[in-house]
């Protein structure tokens, strides 16, 4: 019987020791959705931006539903309020993708679990991470982040704080109202940036001459 009490008291500390806060991770809820496009060469965040007008689209939108299942996207986050981005740490749980149609844009809903964030915890950092991984080689956050937005699309969410984080008392809270829309983007290598102001300045010397 001891070995059975005891058996059971090391199995508890054990699954405390492992205790995980969770998030419930969707970006399309009656309380907020927010939108992730494709576009651009720099990092915008905000809902009052038009998107489109800007020529950027979103992730799996019609003409480009192949993106939905290529695109990866994750939530990194750390215990507190206000916490250094630099500690943030990608959640345990798999990164998800994309839907389609009226619902592009959005990722396909899943649970977020942080081994670094206490169950219950009272308030967590969070950020939205984003890239493409249609070669394959960046299954993991951890892969893309040197990369993203360098050698492939790429972006992040500006930071937001969640409260009563999900646990074993409270409900995982969705990323609303902190959440906003933002794009992925691609900084032009710098041979390209070159070639294209040599294109305008022969461009300029031509028109000069006539």
């Amino acid at each position: 019987m001891k070995k059975l009490i005891l058996a059971a008291a090391i199995t508890t500390c054990a699954m405390s020791v492992l205790a995980q806060g969770t998030i419930n991770f969707t970006t399309r809820t009656s309380s907020g959705s927010a939108f992730v496009y494709v576009g651009g060469t720099a990092q915008l965040q905000g809902t009052n931006i038009d998107y489109v007008a800007l020529g950027y689209h979103l992730i799996g939108a019609s003409g480009n539903t192949a993106e939905a299942s290529k695109y990866m996207a994750q939530l990194i986050g750390a215990p507190g309020s206000g916490t250094a981005e630099s500690s943030l740490l990608p959640s345990t749980s798999p990164p998800t993708t994309f839907r389609t149609g009226t619902a592009a844009g959005n990722v396909f809903p899943t649970t977020a679990t942080f081994n670094n964030i206490p169950l219950d915890a009272a308030t967590g950092t969070f950020e939205m991470v984003v890239w493409d991984n249609s070669s394959g080689l960046y299954p993991t956050w951890a892969q893309a982040s040197a990369v993203a937005g360098l050698s492939i699309y790429g972006g992040r969410s500006a930071p937001f704080t969640l409260s009563q984080i999900g646990g074993t008392v409270n409900t995982p809270p969705v990323p609303f109202p902190g959440l906003q829309n933002f794009n992925v983007f691609l900084v032009p290598e710098p041979a390209t940036v070159s070639l294209a102001g040599l294109g305008a300045a022969a461009l300029l010397i031509f028109r000069r001459r006539k």
